[in-house]
């Protein structure tokens, strides 16, 4: 028999004291009898009785345990490399309050709806960076997301052919080979890289799900620059514009999804839905030891047998 748990100095110092008071008890009781010139064997009787339930309350209170059985535990969900643009183009105000905080605003959204499966995070802009790799850990997902920024990459320009080369290489080389794959990509298509034609293959190739979110409006919107707007060489003030064309065509290329977030539409919920109807594949697997606490059987042993020192009486003197 195994336990849970373990007695503490405390614990130890109240059992021992309780012992000894008790100890003191019988020796007062046969003191007594020996005075008035009987015997006191019946306490022997309530002894053996309560030191029994005594030590079945501390055994149950230890959380007994028999044996170590082992039993496998399967995690089943996806795998979802997000990539995320934080170039500059992605602090435009035609989503408010820009681009970038709507994108880290709806992945809380979407993070609380999808927790069964296991994220990664890719930020790009001219190059892209592996931020968070594939985990089960949410919160620490959600917290990194919280940070993203366009000043953490270069702001040189955007080119999401090279996130998507990253989030595939993550994707396929992973542990877990058999799982579904998915990559979430949020930018608002302004892309300054061309995508090679193997890119677009091995999305095919690896049955990895594409799914493409365009942030931003047509009509497009200001820059934020400090406490300005950003300007071009002619200082004229920037307007970076939803391209949807591109970001259709791409999604189209690879059997993927198209789908758009603005102030007058948000998709979101069409993204969630369009993850989950991807199968759920194998995540993770493993032997784990169970271990089931038996502390009921020694309590209510005891509990019987303290009902039943209450309940029968015992001449403690007798001639």
């Amino acid at each position: 028999m195994n336990f849970n748990y373990e007695l503490t100095a405390i614990e130890h110092f109240f059992i021992g004291a309780f012992l000894l008071l008790y100890a003191l008890y019988i020796g007062r009781t046969f003191w007594v009898a020996r005075a008035l010139g009987t015997t006191a064997r019946a306490v022997v009787i309530k002894f053996f009785l309560r030191t029994t339930y005594f030590g079945l309350l501390i055994v149950a209170l230890l959380g007994p345990f028999f044996g170590e059985p082992e039993r496998d535990i399967i995690a089943e969900g996806k795998d979802v490399m997000v990539l995320v643009d934080v170039s500059k183009s992605m602090d435009a105000t035609d989503v408010q309050p820009s681009r970038l905080e709507k994108v880290k605003f709806e992945l809380q959204r979407l993070i609380a709806s999808l927790q069964t499966n296991r994220f990664g995070l890719v930020v790009f802009a001219t190059t892209p960076f592996l931020q968070v790799p594939l985990t089960f850990d949410l919160n620490a997902f959600e917290l990194f997301t919280q940070t993203l920024n366009t000043s953490q990459m270069s702001s040189g320009g955007t080119d999401i052919c090279s996130a998507i080369d990253l989030g595939i290489q993550k994707l396929i080389h992973n542990k877990s080979l058999n799982t579904s794959k998915i990559l979430l990509l949020f930018t608002d298509g302004e892309d300054f890289g061309n995508c090679e034609r193997k890119t677009l293959t091995s999305i095919r190739q690896y049955d990895l799900q594409l799914v493409v979110i365009g942030i931003g409006t047509p009509n497009g919107g200001r820059i934020k620059d400090g406490n300005s707007w950003l300007r071009d060489d002619r200082k004229q003030v920037v307007i970076s514009r939803l391209n949807s064309n591109y970001l259709r065509e791409l999604a189209m290329a690879t059997n993927g999804k198209y789908f758009e977030i603005n102030n007058q539409s948000n998709a979101i919920s069409d993204v969630v839905d369009a993850i989950n109807s991807v199968e759920n594949r194998l995540i993770d697997s493993r032997k784990v030891a169970v271990v089931s606490n038996k502390y009921r059987y020694f309590l209510i042993a005891a509990l019987v047998l303290i009902l039943l020192d209450v309940l029968v009486t015992v001449t403690t003197f007798q001639v």
